[in-house]
């Protein structure tokens, strides 16, 4: 996974930096969910949750890449495998290390792609989905960015309540 201090994206001047190292931050909470876990433990469901830790880093490297897709694109278009419910799950055969690089491809490809951005107030029409009202709603760049953040934090949370669960383990404890 990327640091700031590797990657020549986080070290953007102004906004786009601030944004990336926040993002950067709270992926690198998450990642220490899952240290020293083995694929079955990436797997093990510890709560009344469907969620597991493989499950969440394969959904959020998932999340960047589409929500990227939507910034990018800016066509309003639902990107394929956007509403994808396995998204959420390892499917028999994935592995940890798999997933991980997964995660680690799509932040390099949300940091790649909001290095391009030169205005992230520009506004990006939003897929259309089953539950979206009738008229197309608008973000600003800014705004998805702002989401991928807040998904990355909520889900690490998660995946701390799960570790602890799995093996007692605590990241507050691994910072």
């Amino acid at each position: 996974m990327t640091t700031s201090s590797h990657n020549p994206a986080l070290s953007l001047p102004g906004e786009h930096g601030e944004l990336l190292h926040a993002l950067g931050e709270q992926r690198a909470l998450l990642l220490l969910t899952v240290r020293g876990i083995t694929d079955a433990q990436a797997a093990q469901r510890t709560t009344v949750s469907e969620l597991t830790l493989g499950g969440i880093i394969k959904h959020l490297a998932r999340g960047e890449r589409v929500w990227t897709q939507v910034m990018v694109r800016g066509d309003g278009e639902l990107p394929q495998g956007m509403l994808e419910v396995d998204q959420y799950r390892m499917a028999e055969g994935e592995t940890l290390a798999g997933l991980l690089e997964q995660y680690a491809a799509a932040a390099e490809g949300t940091e790649r792609s909001v290095a391009a951005v030169a205005d992230l107030g520009r506004s990006v029409p939003l897929p259309q989905s089953p539950w979206s009202p009738p008229e197309t709603v608008h973000w600003s760049a800014r705004r998805i960015l702002l989401h991928l953040i807040r998904e990355t934090a909520h889900h690490a949370g998660h995946a701390d309540i799960i570790r602890e669960a799995l093996d007692g383990a605590s990241t507050t404890a691994q910072r």
